[in-house]
């Protein structure tokens, strides 16, 4: 019999995040040689070239321990930060991923909700004595939801680039954007503004790759078929979409990850669009942790591409939605093959 998601409520100490800062399983064998730019967009090759720089930059930099040690903790110059700037569906966590892995440890990689999680788990104070001693930072998805999360973020981030690490992150808008459409307190923008000063601006411009020239998404199936389906896939699960979406909201996002280890396909019962904008981001922070893992997604109800109604494509969180859209379309079209 099929499991149920609703039955997992997984813990994720301290600790089990410091030990994991590493790419997902989708990202783990990836390297700027298996990037492929698309040859209509020539920022695509510039930036793997811009990247590779990068790495090639951080891995060139002293042994930070010694420097610190005889120079009193900056060892470094310049722009700390790489900030990999376009749309969602050209690559952009790839080529973060590439990076991470060309450069020799201690480093960690996470997204960002992961990384906020973790100064709160650890506190502020231990986040950066922990972080600091690392190489690199990489921070996927990097997003600003909230002003608590801006001060946070810019506190954690300027202390560590003082302390020598260099950071590269991934997003959807550029760094002195961060926060338009969504709050405008003027304080809030000069520190988003004191960030983007630390970084330089990579640009990937193109089309979704996930979705170059194929069929929309899957239909959806009858509720005897997706039972059937979930009865045919060995650790596959089966669950009441609204149900789990109530499960989402018990936990943190940083353990949505952990709450699909191991499972081989979701399945989701009732699919519809979402009416409220926190149950539609926990959505997206929920699909992109499948997408990490390669899980496939079969529905019944709607199809994923209707999730997100016409308004919330057009509010603040547009970019977000859609990535999530691409996202898990490109996993219910993994589903649809394997049947």
């Amino acid at each position: 019999m099929p499991a149920s998601l609703l039955a997992r409520a997984p813990e994720i100490g301290a600790e089990e995040l410091i030990a994991t800062m590493a790419p997902p399983p989708r990202f783990g064998a990836v390297r700027f040689d298996t990037y492929v730019p698309n040859p209509d967009e020539p920022s695509q090759a510039a930036a793997v070239r811009d990247c590779a720089a990068f790495a090639a930059k951080v891995d060139a930099r002293p042994d930070k321990s010694l420097f610190s040690r005889m120079f009193g903790g900056k060892a470094q110059t310049g722009r700390p930060g790489l900030y990999l700037d376009g749309g969602f569906g050209v690559g952009k966590t790839h080529l973060l991923a590439s990076i991470w892995h060309a450069v020799p440890g201690p480093k960690a990689y996470g997204t960002f909700v992961e990384l906020t999680h973790l100064v709160g788990a650890l506190g502020f104070t231990q986040a950066v004595e922990r972080l600091k001693q690392h190489r690199l930072l990489a921070i996927d998805e990097f997003e600003l939801d909230d002003p608590g999360d801006t001060m946070l973020v810019t506190r954690l981030l300027s202390q560590l680039t003082d302390a020598g690490v260099h950071v590269a992150a991934t997003s959807n808008t550029l760094p002195d954007k961060l926060g338009e459409g969504r709050f405008a307190a003027d304080d809030f923008l000069r520190e988003i503004q004191a960030l983007s000063s630390r970084f330089s601006v990579v640009r990937v411009d193109g089309p979704d790759y996930r979705h170059r020239g194929l069929p929309d998404a899957p239909a959806p199936l009858s509720e005897l078929d997706l039972a059937a389906s979930a009865e045919a896939v060995e650790g596959s699960t089966v669950d009441d979409f609204d149900a789990l979406c109530g499960h989402l909201a018990s936990l943190h996002p940083s353990r949505y990850g952990k709450l699909v280890d191991g499972v081989t396909a979701v399945h989701l019962r009732g699919v519809h669009a979402l009416k409220y904008q926190d149950v539609a981001l926990r959505v997206v922070s929920f699909a992109d942790r499948l997408y990490d893992r390669a899980i496939p997604v079969v529905v019944s109800g709607e199809p994923v591409s209707a999730l997100f109604t016409e308004d919330m494509l057009r509010g603040g969180y547009r970019k977000k939605y859609l990535r999530a859209v691409s996202r898990l379309v490109a996993l219910s079209r993994d589903a649809a093959a394997a049947r």
